[in-house]
């Protein structure tokens, strides 16, 4: 496809479907996606607009400028995305592999609209599944006393393949502020709902303990507050008092790599606003 994609915050006021719309109409545009929502607490406006740049007036590097005086009028913050061109995604993983092998095969069928050059791990037990996916792999540890000077390689590896977004497929590291600063709203985790009920070592064994009745997985946006940015998606499973332990790790880990999918493809399709820590995601 080759479309534009205009993501929109604003307060509300009348008048904004109608003049972007317009825009678009006048340009010669033609509309195939339009969802928008009204925030009633905060009085805000959130829109997103795609349309089709086939037959379209206006060349690409000529969109922004002429869109200005509209985003100027109701004092948007908005941006202008382009389907043709694809993200580059740099996935980290340590020792789980269950969500890396789902992304990649994801991708391999086309579920994704990106293109994945690297992979990289703190372990090396990833590294042949990922070059056989010809994709290239990057083994970087880190403890305690290396941690800031393994981030500065991570950092140069990504530089260099162009990265655009980080999903971390279940990689058990904790970046520092400096590194989240490089890729604000572009590092997606994943990780069970169990937090902050049981956190540290085997989570689902005190699940189990705990007899509980319905396990989770969320994820979110990366930021400098542990596991506190913006959800993009969550979702539960039912807990029967005939699963054992192992059940619920099956049931967990399948239900992480539905979660992180989902919100992986909503990222690279444009469909999120980031506000006030929380998301809108659009339909």
């Amino acid at each position: 496809m080759n479309n534009a994609v205009l993501l929109i915050s604003c307060s509300d006021a009348k008048g904004i479907t109608a003049s972007v719309t317009d825009f678009v109409f006048k340009n010669n545009g033609n509309i195939v996606h339009a969802d928008q929502h009204i925030d009633a607490r905060t009085n805000t406006f959130f829109m997103r607009i795609e349309w089709s740049l086939e037959g379209f007036a206006l060349q690409r590097d000529q969109i922004a400028e002429s869109m200005r005086p509209i985003a100027d009028q109701f004092d948007m913050s908005w941006e202008l995305h382009f389907t043709q061109r694809k993200e580059r995604v740099a996935v980290f993983v340590s020792k789980h592999l269950h969500c890396l092998h789902d992304l990649l095969y994801r991708h391999k069928a086309g579920h994704f609209s990106c293109e994945i050059p690297l992979v990289i791990s703190n372990h090396r037990d990833a590294e042949a599944m990922v070059k056989g996916h010809k994709i290239k792999f990057a083994c970087i540890p880190k403890d305690l006393s290396n941690k800031s000077k393994q981030e500065e390689k991570e950092l140069d590896v990504l530089k260099k393949e162009k990265i655009d977004v980080i999903v971390l497929a279940r990689y058990h590291q904790i970046f520092s502020d400096d590194f989240v600063k490089h890729y604000p709203q572009r590092m997606i985790n994943i990780h069970h709902s169990f937090l902050p009920s049981f956190a540290g070592k085997n989570p689902y064994a005190q699940a189990y303990e705990k007899g509980v009745k319905i396990i989770g997985a969320t994820s979110h946006y990366v930021t400098k507050d542990l596991d506190q940015g913006p959800i993009i998606e969550q979702d539960i499973v039912r807990v029967s008092h005939r699963d054992n332990v192992q059940d619920l790790v099956r049931k967990g880990e399948d239900l992480e790599k539905i979660v992180l999918s989902r919100a992986v493809r909503w990222h690279l399709d444009k469909r999120i606003l980031v506000y006030n820590r929380k998301t809108v995601v659009f339909d």
